[in-house]
């Protein structure tokens, strides 16, 4: 299956055009393939590999080669069921096949009978009380007052749940139809589900580990383990259901939910009852051998305390090792995040119609990737565990020009797993847990398949973002397909240039223009004005920034230091003609680096490699060149020096390459000195996004009448951030409530912000350092200036 790709002949980009009213609104499909039948495929491209453990972290689970020792066996498509995948034949088999198919699945039993007994005698949830002698069969409860053991009680509910074979084939039926309805097809790769057979011939529990989207994830996760007769596992899922009803079909179907009177999983968290009985009762699953589904969220980590749990059931010896296993979804059209129905059946029928009628959403890819034991990574010192410095220390003496000197060291994200979360944590643990935690974001991001849809949403926002020509947009598609690749990501469409480009376009129409063209010109397409247009393909093509992160730090290094140059030379003299060093790019590299969120950096990698590999990779892209600095060629010494530009010549006493960092210097210039190259350009605006959000926080810090709620804090910059997207040029794909979140976490990292919890609130308040505006500006220049304009 792999992916043809052609180019086609045609003009550059014109400007953004305004269709005309008055000409007749052709079809999506008439308007592209008129274009697009001339257009021959050629080359069908590889596909790279991808969703192998990390080499260094677990070098055993590697050698397994569990990914490589079967054939390429293709795709299949989940909903695709027809008489073949029975054991019958004929014309009544067709019309029944798919009940015929559940019906013939394997689903293994389960072992519930005792399940709460040895939940309420185990050691875990004697925790609850301290010096208490007990009987090995002792349960706890007899030990509880009465209002700890009513409540008590309550949580113990969630634990109560089982697998019922009946139920699963006729959940698993409902929704193979549904997804039916609502995509053309949900595709998985066979070789890694035959290498997670084996993995599951291991007799070591497996515990898939996915980053939340939607609270489909989990569905297709489990129909997919279903329909291929692997164990379906117990699925802890971070869900309020109020609905008595619901609530009870789900746990039969081993879905773990939140307890009734916790909104978030932060709030059932806080009760001390919870975490030990959640940790027994994931030391029991285990010990039973049952598989457990859990999700991580990307922006803040939580989720991360159930893999504690995990790690704490080796610990107590309920099970000898885990495999774990990252689960990337990827959606042509991702499903909005919305909650469950909380009311009843007919609520439910209810969000069901609603999902129904907007149609047909694209596809879906599914990548497993392989299993990796997390008493390897966790056990054998291998896995880099660093506390970390804070961010404040990392970067505020360079942005407030305290201290000339880059401070080194990777930045802490101890907020991942917060001192609330399982306070019987030892430091040693809890911070193992994070290292792990964000090792898994990361490696689930980068086994995501690119869309069709991401990729031309990248295009339109981020290269052509004034429109484009269908004949331009086919070659840049096809370009963009080729470095995808290159950088071993898979992507998730098949076939030629003709049936990508328009089913893409196809699903993207509602937020794009198309020129209304003569009877022989070609269509122009230009992104949509509107803030949802916008936001709409910055979610797509976000998942463009994970893929090129390395090189788009790299690039925002080189703008910035181009930028300085600007400011303090004569441009029309030097046509940015200059020798950059390289340990100052490396440097501004680093501090970008450290303004990132969680998740793009692996913490088995420090954020001194990741700055040097991203300095290298701009140079692999063709962006910069290495120079040998001839005698009397000015060089670009910057160097940390209060912000100010220093010229030296090459031939001057005084000057020594030891002014940047050993003795034999490099340095680089622009491969094309007169016109910046258009990738370093497409490069830098993919970080321009999250970089401008955060600008605009920066720039919305005085307007907050401080301390006040988080919640209400975030609200006012996220109208702040959409008063400034509305004005600066209708940048809107900046001022998404996410973007904003993510902004407010950098901002408490830097000590701008503090944050402090009362009782079940948390307040924010403008630090005394940033309550001058000399400080923020200094601040807002520092960010700006990696910012692409």
């Amino acid at each position: 299956m792999a992916a043809e790709i052609g180019a086609g002949d045609g003009p550059a980009a014109a400007a953004a055009a305004v269709p005309a009213p008055s000409k007749s609104v052709l079809s999506w499909g008439v308007k592209i393939r008129k274009k697009l039948k001339t257009v021959t495929p050629f080359l069908g491209k590889f596909r790279p590999l991808v969703g192998q453990c990390c080499h260094k972290c677990s070098p055993e689970s590697l050698g397994l080669k569990l990914l490589q020792n079967t054939p390429s066996l293709g795709f299949q498509n989940l909903l695709n069921i027809n008489e073949t995948h029975t054991r019958y034949r004929g014309w009544l088999v067709r019309r029944v096949c798919c009940v015929l198919f559940v019906g013939g699945c394997r689903v293994y039993s389960s072992q519930a009978h005792d399940r709460l007994h040895r939940i309420c005698c185990s050691d875990r949830a004697w925790g609850l009380l301290s010096n208490v002698a007990h009987s090995a069969d002792e349960s706890v409860l007899d030990h509880l007052d009465v209002s700890a053991r009513a409540r008590a009680r309550e949580i113990l509910s969630l634990t109560t749940v089982s697998i019922s074979p009946a139920l699963l084939r006729l959940v698993g039926w409902f929704l193979l139809k549904l997804f039916d309805i609502l995509y053309c097809s949900v595709q998985v790769n066979l070789n890694q589900l035959a290498a997670l057979r084996r993995a599951a011939q291991l007799n070591t529990p497996l515990v898939f580990v996915s980053v939340r989207q939607s609270c489909l994830d989990q569905a297709l996760i489990a129909l997919v383990l279903f329909c291929h007769s692997l164990r379906v596992p117990y699925t802890i899922t971070p869900v309020q259901v109020n609905n008595s009803f619901i609530r009870a079909i789900l746990q039969r179907l081993g879905v773990i939910l939140l307890p009734c009177g916790a909104v978030t999983e932060q709030d059932a968290e806080m009760d001390r009852l919870y975490s030990p009985i959640m940790s027994a009762l994931t030391g029991v699953l285990l010990q039973e051998g049952e598989s457990l589904s859990l999700t991580l969220a990307a922006d803040s980590g939580h989720g991360g305390q159930w893999l504690a749990r995990v790690r704490q059931a080796l610990l107590d010896g309920l099970a000898a090792d885990a495999n774990l296993v990252p689960v990337a979804v990827s959606y042509d059209c991702p499903p909005e995040p919305r909650a469950l129905p909380q009311g009843g059946v007919m609520s439910i029928v209810q969000s069901v119609v609603s999902l129904l009628w907007r149609g047909r959403k694209g596809s879906v890819r599914i990548h497993f990737a392989q299993a990796f034991s997390l008493k390897e990574m966790s056990e054998s010192g291998r896995f880099r565990v660093d506390r970390g410095r804070p961010l404040q220390e990392l970067l505020l003496p360079t942005i407030l020009n305290n201290r000339s000197e880059v401070v080194y060291g990777d930045k802490s994200t101890s907020w991942v797993l917060p001192a609330s979360f399982m306070p019987e944590l030892q430091p040693e643990e809890r911070q193992l847990t994070i290292g792990l935690t964000m090792h898994l974001i990361h490696s689930t991001t980068s086994c995501m398949a690119l869309m069709a849809t991401q990729l031309i949403s990248c295009l339109l926002l981020h290269k052509h973002h004034k429109g484009v020509r269908v004949s331009v947009l086919c070659r840049e598609v096809s370009w963009l397909l080729e470095e995808v690749l290159f950088r071993r990501r898979d992507v998730g469409f098949a076939g030629s240039l003709v049936e990508v480009v328009y089913s893409a376009l196809t699903l993207l129409s509602p937020h794009l223009l198309m020129a209304a063209p003569p009877p022989t010109a070609e269509p122009l397409l230009v992104p949509g004005p509107r803030p949802a247009a916008r936001l709409a393909l910055a979610r797509h093509a976000h998942a463009l920034t994970h893929t090129f992160i390395t090189e788009a730090v790299g690039a925002c290094a080189v703008s910035a230091m181009l930028s300085e140059v600007a400011c303090c030379g004569d441009v029309g003299e030097m046509e940015f003609d200059v020798a950059l060093c390289q340990e100052e790019l490396t440097d501004r590299a680093l501090q970008l680096t450290h303004l990132l969120p969680a998740g793009y950096i692996p913490p088995c990698q420090s954020a001194q490699t990741f700055a040097l590999d991203a300095v290298d990779s701009v140079v692999r892209c063709g962006i910069l060149i290495m120079e040998e600095v001839p005698r009397g060629a000015p060089v670009c010494d910057i160097m940390k020096r209060q912000g100010t530009l220093r010229w030296n010549a090459a031939d001057e006493s005084d000057y020594s390459d030891s002014d940047c960092g050993e003795q034999e210097a490099r340095s680089y210039k622009l491969s094309q000195p007169a016109q910046c190259p258009d990738m370093l350009f497409f490069l830098c605006s993919l970080l321009s996004v999250q970089l401008r959000a955060l600008c605009w926080a920066i720039q919305g810090l005085h307007l907050l009448p401080t301390p006040l709620p988080a919640s209400e804090c975030l609200t006012q910059l996220h109208a702040y951030a959409q008063s400034q997207a509305s004005v600066d040029r209708g940048h809107h794909e900046s001022s998404s409530m996410d973007l904003v979140k993510t902004s407010v976490r950098t901002l408490i990292d830097l000590g701008v912000l503090t944050d402090e919890r009362e009782n079940s609130l948390v307040h924010l308040d403008l630090s005394p350092v940033f309550q001058q505006t000399e400080n923020r500006e200094k601040l807002h220049k520092f960010v700006s200036q990696y910012l692409y304009n």
